[in-house]
């Protein structure tokens, strides 16, 4: 029953790598036995990463790229065949969260934050397809939010994106899943990430966003494990276009 949950043989690609939940998901994904591509903007960060994972037995190599110029991407997704070949498993996970105030948003500010968390995740995507669709199989794993479902003070723009990203993920199911091809989504509760820092910089609302989840605590990143292996191995091959809430029941209440 194991065999089902490793990816021996596979190739990963996790956008957002370099720290925070991408880190975590990479590592997951790599100590399963996938060959891990970890891509972000800060190679210092990246180089640490990888090299934890050699030192752990791992497959694992690194891209700094900038994801924010969409015209780059068919170049990105290019380079990242060139470590291990090309991916049978993307993890869309870079993400930002400006957390502006409805009145202080821009047209700028709105743009950046759906293209990083909305736009580049199908665009990326869709330059990886051609090869899974070739080995008739492959998983890609969006990152959605509690926000893909809740409202919180100043987030409107990522919650649109977040809101997307839920509704993407069905429409990319729907348009792949008859090549092989199983999109589905992790959607997050509370974890520990620079995104998230100023809410576990505030003890007090820390404490108020662990009361709110029927375990009782916040998430620690290892808690995000099982799930991305699960979405990315072939015992998840018969679901598609759904989004699994790591949130400790959060949702739930």
């Amino acid at each position: 029953m194991l065999d089902q949950f490793s990816l021996d043989g596979r190739v990963a690609l996790v956008t957002g790598a370099s720290a925070g939940i991408g880190r975590a998901l990479a590592g997951a994904l790599a100590l399963a036995g996938a060959s891990v591509v970890l891509l972000a903007r800060r190679a210092p960060q990246l180089e640490l990463a990888v090299a934890e994972l050699h030192e752990a037995g791992c497959r694992a190599a690194f891209l700094e790229a900038d994801l924010s110029d969409l015209q780059a991407l068919p170049d990105v997704a290019a380079r990242t065949a060139e470590a291990f070949g090309p991916a049978d498993i993307l993890v869309n996970a870079a993400g930002v969260n400006l957390r502006e105030a409805p009145d202080e948003i821009t047209v700028g500010s709105w743009n950046a934050t759906l293209a990083l968390n909305l736009s580049v995740p199908f665009f990326l995507a869709r330059e990886m397809v051609p090869a899974m669709r070739r080995k008739r199989w492959g998983k890609i794993v969006n990152i959605a939010s509690l926000q893909s479902r809740r409202a919180f003070p100043n987030c409107i723009a990522y919650g649109a994106s977040k809101g997307g990203v839920d509704q993407l993920t069905r429409a990319m199911a729907e348009a792949w899943s008859g090549d092989g091809i199983l999109c589905n989504a992790l959607a997050p509760g509370f974890f520990p990430t620079e995104l998230t820092a100023p809410v576990f910089g505030d003890a007090k609302r820390a404490a108020q966003m662990a009361a709110q989840t029927a375990i009782g605590r916040n998430g620690a990143l290892e808690d995000l494990a099982g799930a991305v292996v699960f979405l990315a191995s072939p015992a998840s091959d018969y679901i598609t276009g759904q989004t699994l809430y790591v949130d400790g029941g959060f949702t739930a209440k």
